[in-house]
């Protein structure tokens, strides 16, 4: 149980700080983008750039966790995080694309290696929840940018910030490397980086039925979390005539609700709901939410706003536990990696195209909020898939 507690506090921490990493640009978007004269929606091309590389990185991590062991995957995929921040914070905008692309490559990989740290150690009847858990960290580094971000602009500028954020992903390489030497221990060194097939994985992933339905689904959800942390500060501060600050306290409680929920399905798939009808009530769940938004403006109350926001970080963003839980459970024997990360390159080319997909309704002048809709549209057709008869348990 130590080593499993261990696992969870390291892989959450570096879920967390890449996250953070990961939602700090549509945060900055707001003030920089005038600086560095784009639109302020620019900011969903930026989280597109970002999936794109994490697509490939997801798909190849693999091999590498094979070779290096996943800590120091994770580790890497860090430094990769740090200079992609470093890259943002030049103000320079080719620099600022290809930023984005670096921390793509290092998030792509995380969420495999963290998975195969935690599959090893996680007895069955809490496999959910302790997924769960671990998957907190996504929403959790989504509050802190909303939270930290905003102050950090005002004092140190949105350059500055992005490079403390770099900063604090380098610490943390430190930090876990003490965990390394047991969780690496059954690493191949002989494995050869160079003989990566990025097809094995999806081949994988599509001969499984269960597989290549969940990953579908998660095309659509995947794609309504991103689009929620990329637009909702911008909207916010457009729509509803919020200031950055109050825009990203509404991004903070929707992440908030996001943990909690995270904790709180894993619990529900667990113990009382089968994990298939879970997923459903949750994508019937973002997709109301993101109905709702055509409707807010200056003249909604800010409590309703924090409130809608509370349920949309809930749902949209509440899912990924329950779901890779069951990825890693029907996984064939020993391909836990290869399934996870081939699930997510789905997963991450739902995040890569749904943000896309806003920024051109908005460019057509219809809005964020219809855009939103358009994407709840797509989330609530895949959900109704989970309440079809089960073909399998789950």
């Amino acid at each position: 149980m130590n080593a499993l507690l261990v696992s969870i506090v390291a892989t959450l921490a570096i879920q967390a700080l890449a996250s953070m990493a990961v939602f700090a640009p549509p945060v900055f978007a707001p003030v920089a983008a005038p600086e560095l004269g784009i639109e302020a929606a620019w900011a969903g091309v930026s989280t597109s750039l970002i999936y794109l590389a994490a697509i490939l990185s997801a798909l190849a991590s693999g091999g590498f966790i094979a070779r290096l062991g996943p800590i120091r995957t994770s580790q890497v995929c860090l430094v990769f995080s740090a200079v992609g921040m470093a890259a943002m914070a030049s103000g320079f905008l080719p620099l600022v694309a290809l930023g984005a692309l670096l921390l793509g490559i290092g998030y792509g990989g995380l969420t495999p290696a963290s998975s195969v740290v935690l599959n090893e150690r996680t007895p069955p009847d809490w496999r959910a929840l302790v997924f769960s858990i671990k998957q907190t960290g996504v929403p959790i580094g989504g509050a802190l940018a909303g939270v930290l971000v905003p102050p950090m602009m005002v004092s140190i500028g949105w350059r500055g910030a992005a490079l403390a954020i770099g900063a604090g992903c380098l610490v943390l390489v430190a930090l876990v490397q003490p965990v390394r030497a047991d969780t690496d221990r059954e690493r191949n060194r002989n494995a050869r980086l160079g003989r990566v097939r990025l097809r094995e994985p999806m081949r994988l992933v599509w001969s499984v039925r269960e597989l290549r339905e969940m990953a579908l689904a998660s095309f659509t959800y995947s794609g309504m979390q991103m689009c929620l942390g990329s637009y909702l500060v911008v909207c916010l501060h457009e729509v509803a005539d919020a200031s950055v600050s109050a825009a990203g306290a509404a991004l903070s409680t929707a992440m908030a609700g996001a943990v909690v929920g995270r904790i709180g399905w894993g619990i529900v798939a667990d113990r009382f709901v089968a994990p298939r009808t879970m997923l459903g009530l949750l994508g019937v769940g973002m997709s109301v939410a993101a109905f709702a938004m055509p409707l807010v403006g200056a003249q909604w109350p800010w409590l309703a706003i924090l409130a809608l926001s509370l349920v949309f970080g809930a749902t949209a963003v509440g899912w990924n536990g329950v779901y890779l839980s069951q990825v890693a459970l029907v996984a064939p024997p020993g391909r836990a990696a290869d399934a996870t990360g081939a699930s997510l390159a789905m997963t991450y080319l739902g995040v890569f195209t749904m943000p896309l997909l806003i920024w051109c309704v908005v460019q057509l002048g219809f809005g964020y909020g219809w855009g939103f809709v358009l994407v709840g549209l797509c989330s609530l057709w895949r959900a109704s898939y989970f309440f079809r008869g089960e073909r399998r348990t789950l």
